[in-house]
C-alpha cells in the first residue's frame, strides 16, 4: 500500500512537471539556477508555503503533492515580478504559479471568496454578478449616446472593450464616462458591445480557471466577429493582456491598444485641449499587466506630462520594479483570505511609497487600482490627502 501512495505522488509530479512545457517557453524550467530571485522578490512569498523557488526544488525532489494540502498558493497575485527578475526568463507568472492554481482547483483547496468570483462569472459573464442586461447602464446620464452595436447596426473605427469593473463598479464608472467624453471630445468614432460583452477572463484564467477563460474568450470572439471595426481599445491592463496575447491562441485575433497608447498618437490633438489648473505633483503607479506584462512605460506619462501644471515624482519602486496593487491572478477575490493570512493589503505598501514620494495625486491606469487605493487612504497614515485618479481623469479634469 506504502509503495502504491508513493507511485501516486511521485505520478502527480511527474505530470505537473511535463504539463510546464505546454506553456510558451515552459521548457525554461529545466534550466532553473535555484537563486531564489522569484521567491524573494515576490511580495507575499514570506508568507507562501510554496513560493516559486520552492515549488521547483520540491518538484525535482518528486515530492510536489504536499503543495496540495496547504492554501497559502492562493497569495500570489500573479505580478510578473519573479519572471521579471528570474535570470534564465523562465515563464513562472504564466506557467509554474498559474498550473499550481489549476492544481489546487482539481483538489478543491479553494478560498470560498474566490469560487464565488468564479461562479459569478460563468454565470453572469462577470465576476462581480452583475446582470448583463445592464453592463451598458453607466452611460445613461452622458449628455452624448454611446453607441452599442447590437443597435447601431454599423462599422466603427474603434470597438472599445470596457471590462467588468469599468461597466459596474460605481468609482471606476468615473474613469469610464471620462473615456467616452474624451472619444468624444476627438470626434473618435466608436461603439462598444454592452450586453454582448463578457469579462474577458485572464483574471480567471491566471486563477487557475483556464477552462472559464476559454468559454468566456470564445463569447468574446463570437461577439467580435458579428461587427465591422478597425481596432480594439480598452481601459483594462488585463483585458488588453487577454486580447493580445491570450485570445490569439484560440483563434481569435484583432488589433488591440490600451487607451494611453491610443491617446498618446493623438496626443498633439489633445494638448490645445488641456487648460492649467495649477500646479500638482503627480506619482504614477505602473500596473503590472501594462508594465511588467506588456512593456508600456512611457506612453501614461507621456499623457501625464502633457497636462499644464503636472509634476511627475516617481515612487521608489517604479516601471519594471513597481509594486503591485494586489488585485491580479484573483487577488481582487481574495482580499478576505489574504488578509487572515498576513494582515497585510499590497495596496496599503504602494500608498506608502505614493506619500514619501511627496505627491498629491496618485495617477493610476488600471481599473483595479482606483477603489483599492482609494480605502488605502483611508488606513495610511499621512495618505489622507492623496486624490487617486485615473489619468482619463486627469485628463478630462484639465480640460473641464
Amino acid at each position: 500500500m506504502a509503495d502504491t501512495v508513493t507511485e501516486a505522488k511521485a505520478g502527480f509530479t511527474t505530470k505537473f512537471y511535463n504539463s510546464l512545457f505546454e506553456v510558451a517557453e515552459g521548457e525554461k524550467i529545466k534550466t532553473c539556477l535555484q537563486c531564489a530571485d522569484c521567491s524573494g522578490v515576490c511580495p507575499f512569498g514570506y508568507l507562501m508555503d510554496f513560493p516559486p523557488g520552492r515549488m521547483i526544488a520540491w518538484m525535482r525532489a518528486g515530492i510536489l503533492d504536499k503543495m496540495l494540502d496547504t492554501d497559502s498558493v492562493w497569495m500570489c497575485v500573479s505580478c510578473y515580478a519573479c519572471t521579471e527578475v528570474c535570470p534564465k526568463n523562465i515563464p513562472l507568472t504564466p506557467g509554474l504559479m498559474t498550473r499550481a492554481k489549476e492544481e489546487l482547483l482539481l483538489a478543491g483547496n479553494i478560498p470560498t471568496e474566490l469560487q464565488s468570483a468564479l461562479e459569478f462569472s460563468q454565470r453572469y459573464g462577470n465576476p462581480l454578478g452583475e446582470s448583463p442586461r445592464k453592463r451598458a447602464d453607466w452611460t445613461a446620464d452622458l449628455d452624448f449616446e454611446v453607441p452599442i452595436m447590437r443597435k447601431a447596426k454599423r462599422p466603427v473605427d474603434v470597438l472599445w472593450f470596457v471590462g467588468d469593473y469599468a461597466s459596474y463598479h460605481p468609482r471606476v464608472q468615473k474613469t469610464t464616462k471620462a473615456f467616452a467624453k474624451l472619444l468624444h471630445k476627438l470626434g473618435i468614432d466608436f461603439g462598444i458591445l454592452g450586453p454582448e460583452e463578457n469579462s474577458d477572463g485572464d483574471s480567471q484564467r491566471l486563477a487557475g480557471e483556464r477552462g472559464l477563460f476559454e468559454m468566456l474568450a470564445e463569447k468574446n470572439g463570437k461577439a467580435f466577429s458579428q461587427y465591422e471595426f478597425k481596432e480594439i481599445i480598452t481601459t483594462d491592463p488585463h483585458a488588453y493582456n487577454a486580447i493580445k496575447n491570450e485570445y490569439p491562441q484560440l483563434g481569435i485575433e484583432y488589433p488591440v491598444r490600451h487607451y494611453t497608447e491610443f491617446l498618446t498618437e493623438r496626443i498633439e490633438e489633445i494638448k490645445p485641449l488641456l487648460k492649467d489648473n495649477g500646479k500638482k505633483k503627480v506619482t504614477y503607479h505602473d500596473p503590472c499587466y501594462l508594465g511588467r506584462a506588456n512593456n508600456i512605460y512611457d506612453a501614461p506619462r507621456t499623457l501625464l506630462e502633457a497636462i499644464p501644471g503636472v509634476e511627475i515624482v516617481e515612487m521608489s519602486h517604479t516601471k519594471s520594479t513597481s509594486l503591485c496593487c494586489g488585485g491580479g491572478g484573483g487577488g481582487m477575490w481574495l482580499d478576505g483570505f489574504q488578509w487572515e493570512k498576513g494582515e497585510v493589503r499590497l495596496s496599503d505598501w504602494r500608498v506608502k511609497e505614493a506619500v514619501t514620494s511627496g505627491a498629491e495625486i496618485l495617477a493610476v491606469a488600471c481599473p483595479y487600482e482606483p477603489p483599492r487605493f482609494e480605502d488605502s487612504t483611508k488606513t495610511v497614515p499621512g495618505a489622507e490627502k492623496i486624490i487617486v485618479n485615473d489619468i482619463l481623469e486627469l485628463l478630462i479634469g484639465a480640460m473641464e
